[in-house]
C-alpha cells in the first residue's frame, strides 16, 4: 500500500474510533437525540453531518500526504493539526448518525441538497475557487472527482502526491485554503438550519477556527512567495 493509502486507513480508524466515543458522549447529553426528537434524514442536521464528514475525510487526506512530502515543522505541525481536528470532529459527526439511526451515506441525495432550505429560499455555499458566498442552486455538480465545494479534485490530489518540498507546502496551502472557505461556508449553513444545538456550536467552532487557518495559511503562503488561488 502506498502511504497515502496507509494515510486514508489511519484516517478512518481514528474516525470510527471517534464515532464510537461521540455515540456514547452523547448518549448521556441530556437526550439531545431522543427517538422523538432525532433528525430525520432530510434534515439540515443530517445533511450536514453525512456531507461535512467526507469533507472533512478529504483535509485529513491531504494532511497526511504534505506531512510525508516536506520538512517543514510550520506546515507539518499545521497539517497535524488539522488532520487531529478534523478526524476528530468527523467522529462526532458520525456517531451522531448512528446515535440518530441514520445512515452515514445516502445515495438518493445531491451533496449539499440540504442548504437549498435556506430561509431567504438561496442556497448557501462556496464556488470551486473558494470565494464564499450564495450559490443559488441545490447540490454540486462533481469536478473531477470534486465532490462538494472547496473540495480538491483527483489532479489536484495526484499532483500534490508528486511534488515535495516547498512546491508541496504551496500547492497544500492553496488546496486547504479552498478547503476551508467551503467548509466555511456548509458550516455557516449548518449554523443557521440545523436544530440540534450541539451541532450548532460544532458549526459554530468549525467557521472561526478555519477562518483563523486560512488567515495562517496566506501568510505561510506569502512567506514562500506564493497567492492564494484566484
Amino acid at each position: 500500500m502506498t502511504r497515502t493509502h496507509w494515510a486514508a486507513v489511519t484516517a478512518v480508524v481514528l474516525a470510527l474510533l471517534f464515532a464510537g466515543a461521540a455515540t456514547v458522549a452523547s448518549a448521556g447529553n441530556g437526550g439531545f437525540a431522543a427517538a422523538d426528537r432525532a433528525p430525520t434524514g432530510a434534515s439540515a442536521d443530517a445533511g450536514f453531518a453525512r456531507d461535512m464528514s467526507v469533507h472533512h475525510q478529504q483535509a485529513v487526506e491531504m494532511s497526511f500526504i504534505v506531512r510525508d512530502r516536506t520538512q517543514d515543522e510550520e506546515v507539518r505541525r499545521l497539517a497535524y493539526d488539522i488532520a487531529n481536528t478534523q478526524a476528530n470532529q468527523r467522529g462526532m459527526m458520525l456517531g451522531w448518525l448512528d446515535l440518530w439511526g441514520l445512515p452515514k451515506v445516502s445515495a438518493d441525495t445531491e451533496p449539499m441538497a440540504w442548504m437549498s432550505t435556506g430561509g431567504d429560499g438561496s442556497s448557501p455555499g462556496a464556488d470551486r475557487s473558494g470565494h464564499s458566498g450564495h450559490s443559488g442552486h441545490a447540490g454540486h455538480q462533481a469536478e473531477d472527482g470534486s465532490l462538494m465545494p472547496g473540495m480538491a479534485t483527483k489532479s489536484d490530489l495526484e499532483r500534490l502526491s508528486r511534488l515535495s518540498g516547498k512546491q508541496a507546502e504551496i500547492l497544500y496551502l492553496q488546496l486547504m485554503i479552498i478547503h476551508h472557505n467551503g467548509g466555511i461556508d456548509m458550516a455557516k449553513g449548518c449554523v443557521e438550519q440545523c436544530e440540534v444545538g450541539v451541532e450548532r456550536d460544532l458549526a459554530q467552532g468549525m467557521v472561526d477556527a478555519q477562518a483563523s487557518e486560512v488567515e495562517l495559511m496566506v501568510d505561510l503562503l506569502h512567506k514562500r512567495g506564493a497567492e492564494p488561488r484566484p
